[in-house]
């Protein structure tokens, strides 16, 4: 119900920012950045004409967006692995919190007609396994692992025998049973030492493919001069294996692209999504060609770099829920686009507060606008509008007594060494009087090119005329607390007692 509410969502946001979903022939790829927001440590395959992606969103919900393209440019959020996580109560944001933490380096894999997507959630034991036969209908848990799969890859063998690898620093390949329900009792196990002179620091984001008879192991390694994406290969599993650096490249003014995998299009030409860290926006897709050279997989240009190309990517807004949401708590109005948020618990701070709907910013600049309908706020209500992460930058609407005010002000996540939200750190920057009016207009703008990650705020009392409020704010990405690029975020909580609510009607970018 969740899923089909935020698809439902997904489109509506989507038909009136102008985009089209409707898919075009097969064409050569030509965007760079392939996709200019948070999209880490992606996975993608083809099966037939279509190419399916999912990446990594952590504490958001629901989780796992799995997207489809035909031609790596234009992008449709088709389904999410699931509605929420329930291991512990702290994805309801209950004695806890979980940010940072949750779906983790999603393994997408098409097998004999079936798709599966194997993930670990971090901070909680164990892995996860979903599959379908048709990602456009959904997906359902096919078996929970007891393994702890680190950024794994799943990988089905020629012969249908199945492996996960998976670690950081060192590499495990675990056999499972065939039908990826557990690990194989007397399976292949092998223990692989990736560490090497030049590569003695950090090494993870496995991704196997097999190819004109070799296995190909891809991952990233952080040396002195700079991240950069690896192949690992060989011709058996217990064999020897060779390396070879395939990709060192710092792109579009961003230091070094590293992390993701390749895949053949359907005339055979084949193509590396890697991402990029980009700052306050988060890690970025860039698209890159690859070149077969002695056997090696080598991506970008015949220099090794990674290029600028002139079409931008259209991708479809997906909203998410920071946390579990309360389900019994919001409604969304398809015909207005509206979605009414209520307050059924109390919170101390925008941390803390369920049903905050978020959506990603994207660079090089994003400008949207929420108009609110305050008029059932009850005294102690917070609502508002946000770029936010660890440190965001927030407007609020501030229901006191009998007086309303509209508030600019920065604030600092507090977290402590078991992820745990602590306090917020608050600087008001800007107030003002807005009592008696029953609607109120805010929008946000973030710049993201290289050197800025930048926002600002205004807001309007006719939806017309626009007033700026408070002071730019930097945004940061920080991968302590949060670990996701900056988002738009649309709140409402209560300080005092339950029972408040406001309708949110989210006007896309431009």
């Amino acid at each position: 119900m969740l899923r089909r509410i935020l698809l439902l969502a997904l489109v509506a946001a989507t038909a009136s920012a102008g985009h089209t979903l409707a898919q075009a022939p097969y064409q050569s790829p030509t965007a760079n950045p392939m996709i200019w927001a948070d999209y880490p440590d992606p996975d993608i395959i083809r099966v037939g004409d279509y190419y399916y992606m999912v990446t990594t969103t952590m504490h958001v919900m629901p989780g796992g967006p799995v997207m489809r393209s035909r031609d790596l440019v234009r992008w449709q959020t088709i389904s999410y692995l699931f509605d929420g996580l329930h291991d512990t109560p702290a994805y309801d944001l209950d004695g806890g919190t979980k940010y940072g933490q949750g779906q983790w380096a999603t393994s997408l894999r098409y097998h004999k007609g079936r798709f599966y997507a194997l993930f670990v959630t971090n901070g909680v034991p164990g892995t996860w396994v979903y599959s379908t036969d048709d990602p456009e209908r959904g997906w359902h848990l096919h078996a929970h692992l007891k393994g702890f799969y680190h950024d794994a890859s799943l990988f089905f063998d020629d012969d249908d025998r199945v492996y996960v690898f998976s670690g950081s620093g060192s590499v495990d390949i675990t056999e499972l049973t065939p039908d990826v329900t557990a690990e194989k009792e007397g399976g292949f196990r092998r223990h692989l030492e990736v560490r090497d002179a030049q590569e003695n620091g950090l090494l993870e984001g496995s991704r196997v493919i097999k190819h004109d008879g070799y296995y190909y192991l891809l991952m990233i390694s952080w040396p002195r001069t700079g991240r950069q994406q690896l192949a690992y290969r060989c011709r058996s599993l217990d064999g020897e294996w060779e390396k070879r650096v395939i990709l060192k490249s710092d792109f579009g003014g961003f230091p070094f692209v590293g992390q993701g995998t390749i895949v053949d299009g359907p005339d055979g030409r084949w193509h590396g999504v890697i991402f990029q860290d980009r700052g306050g926006v988060g890690r970025v897709l860039t698209l890159s060609p690859v070149r077969w050279e002695d056997g090696w997989p080598m991506i970008g240009d015949a220099d090794g770099h990674v290029t600028p190309c002139g079409e931008v990517a259209q991708v479809t807004k997906d909203f998410q829920w920071n946390h579990n949401p309360d389900s019994t708590a919001f409604s969304f109005d398809s015909r207005h686009h509206t979605w009414e948020l209520r307050t059924h618990h109390l919170a101390e701070n925008i941390y803390m507060a369920r049903n905050t709907l978020t959506w990603r910013m994207f660079g090089p600049e994003s400008a949207d606008s929420v108009c609110l309908d305050i008029r059932k706020m009850r005294d102690g209500d917070r609502a508002g509008f946000a770029a936010f992460n660890g440190d965001s930058g927030v407007l609020t609407v501030c229901r006191d007594g009998r007086k309303t005010f509209l508030t600019m002000s920065e604030e600092s996540m507090e977290m402590n060494d078991r992820k745990q939200v602590t306090g917020n750190r608050v600087t008001e920057r800007a107030r003002i009087d807005i009592s008696g009016r029953r609607h109120v207009w805010l929008r946000i703008h973030g710049d993201f090119r290289p050197g800025r990650d930048i926002a600002t705020f205004a807001y309007s009392l006719d939806g017309r005329t626009w007033q700026p409020i408070g002071d730019s704010f930097k945004m940061r990405f920080d991968y302590r607390r949060i670990f996701m690029g900056t988002r738009f975020a649309v709140f409402n909580f209560a300080t005092k007692a339950p029972g408040g609510r406001v309708k949110a009607t989210i006007s896309p970018q431009k």
